[in-house]
């Protein structure tokens, strides 16, 4: 498998700044976003990088250029994101810019985005365990590539998902950062085994197509997935259930009862 890149996790709709703007700007941004530092740049290329602990106790007055941090680490697309963690992490840095050989940025690098490489991801190697599988139980020829589905196609193989799981695709497809959904296409149907929270997502958000691993096996033959979905009147990603009460078995919610005292 092939090293994942810089490339693959950056955010690549950078919100910038201009060394002419003003501490009451970033503030307004940073207020308006939610992010807590940017790029600043000059006819696009990069110049320094302003945080929200830059302009703490400023005042609102002062130039970006007089507040700004130059001396910059930053990343390249092809660079390992591997590498790029440890850089982070080494840096004490919490997010970096991503420009070519002109210095033009291309995007940013985060620690989130790195966390985020490391869970929920649709990996070739998921893709190929399933492949094998079908091979194994179906005898069947299969092959695999990528493309894009019509979300109003899918038809799930999972019955509930979560709530808050469901927010958090919703954000990452807001940003552009959605993994793949894994898909069996068949003559049909498009079968959706992957990436149940990320197609729900897409549907509240009108989008209409998103990004795939589309299986694809010589002859049409059925699955148990397929039956299963079928039993229980799975057609379309309207019939899933939105679990709004409970929370993802992963997250652990602590609660106090009785005496508010520590």
């Amino acid at each position: 498998m092939s090293s994942v890149k810089v490339e693959d996790y950056m955010t690549r709709d950078v919100i910038t700044v201009k060394a002419t703007d003003t501490v009451k700007d970033v503030i307004s941004l940073i207020k308006s976003t939610k992010h807590d530092g940017f790029p600043v740049v000059k006819d696009k290329k990069i110049i320094g990088y302003v945080s929200a602990l830059d302009i703490l106790l400023c005042d609102p007055s002062v130039k970006v250029a007089d507040i700004m941090s130059v001396n910059l680490v930053v990343a390249r697309c092809d660079m390992d994101l591997f590498d790029a963690a440890r850089v982070l992490f080494r840096s004490d840095s919490k997010k970096l810019p991503v420009i070519d050989d002109n210095g033009f940025v291309l995007g940013i690098i985060s620690t989130t985005d790195v966390i985020r490489s490391q869970i929920e991801r649709a990996t070739p190697d998921k893709v190929w365990k399933l492949m094998r599988t079908l091979r194994t139980i179906h005898k069947v020829q299969v092959e695999e590539h990528f493309g894009q589905v019509k979300v109003l196609d899918l038809v799930p193989t999972q019955s509930k998902i979560f709530a808050d799981e469901l927010e958090g695709r919703r954000y990452e497809l807001e940003k552009g950062l959605a993994e793949p959904l894994i898909v069996i296409q068949k003559r049909h149907k498009t079968l959706l085994v992957d990436g149940h929270h990320r197609a729900v997502a897409a549907q509240g958000l009108d989008i209409r197509e998103v990004d795939a691993y589309i299986i694809t096996m010589e002859r049409d033959v059925p699955l148990g997935m397929e039956r299963t979905a079928e039993n229980i009147g799975l057609r379309s990603l309207a019939d899933i259930q939105i679990l709004e009460s409970s929370s993802h078995p992963l997250i652990e919610i602590t609660r106090r009862s009785g005496s508010r005292n520590v």
